[in-house]
Parts: C-alpha cells; structure tokens; sequence
C-alpha cells in the first residue's frame, strides 16, 4: 500500500517538481542531465526510463518509435524541449544513438519470438539441411546412418527423432545449437565430449535447447538490458542474441562441473541455481559477459 501511494505521489507530484527545479537551477532537461552524467548502459537506462515516464506525448512515443523514424524523431524531441544545436551539439548524436539502443533491444525480441514461434517441420528443407548441419558439425567423423536413428542421442537427443525436442523453443533452439557449434566448433566437441561424462554427464542437445530458454526469458523479462546496451554501441541484432547464448552454454557447462551434482535428476535444481547465478550478473549496470575460452 505504501509503495503504491509512493509511486502515484512521486509520479504525478514529486518528480515533475523536482524535474521543474533542476532545470531552473541547471538551465537544462533532464534528458540533458542524463548526458551529462551518465555513459554506457546507464546512459540509455535512464533516458529510457525519463521517456516512458515522461507526461510528454512526443517523449513517451520515443521509445516505440521505428528505426526509420529515429532522425525525425530525434528533432521532435528537441523541438519539444527547447534545445538549440548550436549550443549543445552533441544532444543530437547521443539521443540517436540511445534510441538505437532502445529500438533496437524492442526489434530483437521481436525477431527471437518469431523465430521461437516457428515449429520445426521436416516436410521443410531448410530445417532438414540445419539439423544435418548440427550432425556433421558435431559429429564430422560420424555418418549418420538414417534421418530417423538412435545415433541421435549420441549429440544429446532424447528420441530417434529430434523434431520432438524442439517443441518449447522451435527452430530457434536448432538455430541457437548449429551458431554455437558453426562458430565455436573446438569447445562444442570439448563440452559434447565431456557431456557424455560416467558420472556428471547430461543431455547435450536437450541442455542447449534448455539455455535457448534461458536466453529467451531473460530477453523477455528485460533482463538483458544492461548487457546489450553496454555490448552494442548501435543495434543489437540476432547475432548479439546468439553470442549471449554461446557464453551461457559455455559457462553452465563450467558450472556443471564445479557444481558436481549427484545425478542427472538434479538438473532442474542446479539450472537454477546457475539462472540466477546469471541473473545477479545482469543486475550490474556495468555487466561485459565475454567467453573466455
């Protein structure tokens, strides 16, 4: 209740009047401030948030606003709150590249939830040519004997037929296992061959369609915010998506191991453990999440 009250107060009373101060004692806008002050994730964080929570029509549709539309977006910004170029130039390119940001973040969950949408289909050859890929790039030595074959499960499938595993993350799961593999091939072996390991083995394949899950969630939640922000200076795109999933199979392939579960049956406990172990890393609004290899 209390926090309610805080939020309707600070919202409607407290902040504008406090905004309405600082501009008089400064001579500036908030979003000006925040140039002023902030650099990095912080930066497009908070001239996100004075955004959305701006009483400003033309603010608040910033932040939904298209790519294409961002130059003239921009001017209207500065139109609205009185800022001349001359006399702060580089209002201009830091709102842009904010922006960007912002777009660019809402564009990408866009495109994971339409590919996350989409079922495998073995009637397409596209995601046919894809799963033989994961194959041969895991298991170049090895020809596979039939499309439908318990040689599957030797890359951590549960069936004969793996279409059935992509069933929670759809092609988007295929395409996150075929990236880490295609690009990152020497320690795709090494955590397939340590996968298979007597004691503290797991599921290859159906643990990477498990952190296509994660990565989509924390997408989803907002979580990664700090982290794109501070890693793409522009856009960020599929690609950047994908290398967050690297780190995270490369990393809970790590944890794994140090975390000795007892069994398998485990697993669900130590993922999350190991989820939150991230989440608390995304928390930092400094956060560099790098595979060090």
């Amino acid at each position: 209740m209390f926090i309610s009250l805080w939020d309707f107060f600070y919202g409607n009373f407290f902040r504008y009047w406090m905004k309405w101060i600082l501009r008089q004692m400064t001579g500036k806008c908030e979003l000006q401030r925040i140039f002023d002050t902030y650099v990095g994730a912080q930066r497009t964080y908070r001239i996100e948030h004075s955004l959305t929570y701006s009483k400003n029509k033309v603010l608040q549709e910033a932040t939904r606003v298209v790519q294409s539309e961002i130059d003239k977006c921009v001017e209207d910004i500065m139109k609205e709150k009185n800022i001349v170029s001359e006399k702060d130039v580089s209002f201009k390119i830091c709102m842009k590249a904010c922006l960007l940001q912002i777009s660019g973040y809402k564009q990408l969950y866009v495109d994971v939830e339409n590919e996350r949408k989409k079922p495998y289909d073995s009637d397409n050859m596209h995601h046919e040519k894809l799963l033989l890929k994961l194959w041969n790039l895991l298991m170049p030595k090895n020809k596979l004997k039939a499309r439908i074959s318990k040689q599957w499960g030797d890359i951590g499938f549960q069936g004969d037929d793996p279409k059935t595993d992509f069933r929670g993350m759809g092609i988007l799961g295929l395409i996150n296992l075929v990236y880490f593999s295609e690009n990152y091939t020497t320690a795709a072996h090494q955590i397939l061959s340590r996968s298979n390991h007597p004691k503290l083995g797991y599921s290859y394949a159906i643990v990477g369609i498990n952190l296509t899950e994660m990565a989509y969630s924390l997408l989803k939640s907002e979580a990664l915010k700090f982290y794109l922000y501070n890693f793409v200076s522009g856009i960020p795109t599929m690609e950047h998506f994908h290398q967050f999933y690297c780190y995270l199979v490369y990393e809970f392939d790590k944890f794994w191991f140090e975390e000795k579960p007892e069994s398998i049956m485990y697993f669900n406990q130590y993922r999350e453990k190991f989820h939150e172990k991230i989440k608390r890393l995304l928390l930092d609004s400094n956060v560099a999440l790098t595979l060090k290899m």
